[in-house]
């Protein structure tokens, strides 16, 4: 939960527009309560283990995250889709690009870069 009230803290702060935090599925009462006293939009994904994925942040961003995860399971996402996740979470997009190159399992590369 220390991780999730950071989060929250910086979600407050305006770092980002859009947080994830996967939680012990015992925690879901506690997170709601929590955001909902913070007046924070958020969705919850259940996992197959137990735990949930508590998306949380600004309503447009959440309505487009949700557009692109739908129901699926985050392993499941195209990279595509796994790198605009990335972004809207505000992770760095050189490390974005690095995944989503081997995501792809890139093949041959046409760019000319200098």
């Amino acid at each position: 939960m220390n991780v999730f009230h950071h989060l929250i803290y910086e979600y407050k702060k305006g770092v980002r527009d859009l947080m994830l935090c996967t939680l012990a599925g015992e925690l879901e009462s506690k997170a709601k309560w929590k955001l909902e006293k913070n007046n924070i939009n958020y969705r919850i994904e259940y996992l197959k283990n137990g735990n949930i994925n508590v998306f949380f942040g600004k309503e447009d961003c959440l309505i487009v995250a949700n557009k692109i995860c739908g129901n699926k399971p985050l392993n499941l996402l195209t990279p595509e889709e796994d790198f605009i996740l990335g972004i809207l979470l505000g992770y760095s997009i050189t490390e974005q690009c690095n995944r989503y190159r081997k995501k792809q399992k890139e093949s041959k590369n046409t760019f000319c870069l200098a």
